[in-house]
C-alpha cells in the first residue's frame, strides 16, 4: 500500500502534549469526514485515519527529511514526541493497474486559496473589501522575507470561470510557485517548493518531464518555442480539469453559476493591471459550472459569512464562558 504520513508541525518552544497533538488530529480527521466530504463526495475527500509509530522510527524519519524541506518551510518543528500522525494514501501515485506500468502518472497540487472578497458587515478595513487575502499575505510575507518577490497569482483570477484569467493565473502560479503548486511525476517532485527558483531554466526542466504527455504537434523537440508551447497545453488542460463536473449528470444541469456575493475581482490582481495599462476593461467572472470542484471549493469557503473580525468576538464568548463554567465543556 502506497500512503503518506502527516505529522503535525508547530513553532519551537510551542510543543503540545500528546493528548492535544491526538485531538487535534482527530479534529481534522472529524472535520474531513463531516464537513468536507458534504461538499465534495465520497470520492473526492480522503479524510485519513490516525495512526501511532514508534518514537525511534518518527526521530529517524525527521533527520531524515530534514534536509529536504524549504529553507522558508523550517520555522516549524515536526512533531516527534507523541508519535501520532495521519496515514492518508499517496495520490501522487495511482494505486496498481496494469496500464500504470507503461504510462507514467502526472499529478499536480494546487493549494488555490480563498477565492472570494469578503462581503461581511463586521469587516473594520475598507481594503478587505477590494483586496482579497492572499494577495495582501504577500506582501506582508515579502516584507517579512519569507518570499523574496510576490507572486502574480490571484485566487479570484482561477476561481473567476473566464479561461483568460484562470490561464493567467495558473501561469503565475508556474511562475512563482511557493508552496501552490507542485507536479510529481510517477510519485517524484519535478516541480515546485523551491525558494529561489529560476522559472526559464525550470521551465525547461518542466518540459522535458512532460514531453511524453505534450509533445508539440509542430515537431519541435527542445528549445524555448517548445518549452513554451508544452507550458501552455499543460496549464489549458489543468483549467479544463478544474472546470469539469465532478459527476455524472445531463448536458442541462452544466450551467455556470456566480456564487461570489461581493465583487468578482481584486484591487491587486496583476492580471487587471495588465489589462488597465493596456487600455482594456476589466473581464468580469464568466461563473463556475456547477459541480466542478472549483464551484464546490468557493462554495465550501464561502460558508464564511462572518469574517474572521465577526466571528473572533463570538470565540472569544464561548471562550470566556467554557473558562468560568469548564463543567459545560
Amino acid at each position: 500500500r502506497c500512503v503518506v504520513l502527516r505529522f503535525l508541525k508547530s513553532p519551537p518552544n510551542q510543543n503540545k502534549t500528546s493528548e492535544e497533538i491526538l485531538q487535534h488530529l482527530r479534529n481534522i480527521v472529524d472535520f474531513g469526514k463531516h464537513v468536507m466530504k458534504q461538499f465534495f463526495g465520497e470520492n473526492y475527500v480522503h479524510h485519513g485515519e490516525i495512526v501511532q509509530l514508534p518514537l525511534d522510527f518518527v526521530r529517524r524519519l525527521c533527520l531524515k527529511i530534514q534536509p529536504e524541506r524549504p529553507e522558508s518551510r523550517c520555522d516549524k518543528d515536526m512533531d516527534t514526541l507523541s508519535g501520532y500522525a495521519m496515514c492518508l494514501p499517496n495520490l501522487t501515485r495511482l494505486q496498481p493497474y496494469r496500464f500504470v506500468e507503461h504510462r507514467p502518472i502526472l499529478c499536480i497540487e494546487i493549494k488555490p486559496k480563498c477565492g472570494f472578497i469578503p462581503f461581511s458587515s463586521h469587516v473594520s478595513q475598507e481594503i478587505k473589501h477590494k483586496v482579497c487575502r492572499y494577495c495582501m499575505h504577500q506582501h506582508l510575507k515579502v516584507a517579512n522575507g519569507k518570499w523574496k518577490r510576490p507572486s502574480k497569482y490571484c485566487p479570484l483570477d482561477l476561481f473567476s470561470g473566464n479561461k483568460q484569467r484562470m490561464h493567467f493565473a495558473l501561469k503565475s502560479l508556474l511562475q512563482e510557485a511557493q508552496n501552490n503548486l507542485k507536479i510529481f511525476k510517477n510519485g517524484e517532485l519535478i516541480y515546485g517548493c523551491k525558494d529561489d527558483q529560476d522559472c526559464l531554466s525550470d521551465w525547461n526542466e518542466l518540459a522535458r518531464h512532460l514531453k511524453p504527455f505534450f509533445f508539440p504537434s509542430n515537431g519541435l523537440v527542445s528549445g524555448p518555442h517548445c518549452t513554451r508551447t508544452i507550458v501552455k497545453e499543460l496549464i489549458h488542460v489543468i483549467t479544463m480539469a478544474l472546470l469539469s463536473g465532478t459527476e455524472a449528470c445531463r448536458a442541462g444541469d452544466m450551467k455556470t453559476v456566480p456564487v461570489s456575493q461581493g465583487r468578482s475581482y481584486c484591487e491587486a490582481s496583476a492580471f487587471n493591471k495588465e489589462l488597465a495599462r493596456n487600455g482594456k476593461h476589466k473581464l468580469e467572472s464568466s461563473g463556475l459550472p456547477r459541480g466542478c470542484l472549483l464551484y464546490k471549493t468557493l462554495q465550501a469557503q464561502m460558508l464564511d459569512t462572518l469574517d474572521i473580525e465577526g466571528l473572533y468576538p463570538l470565540y472569544s464568548r464561548v471562550e470566556q464562558y467554557l473558562e468560568e463554567f469548564p463543567d459545560e465543556r
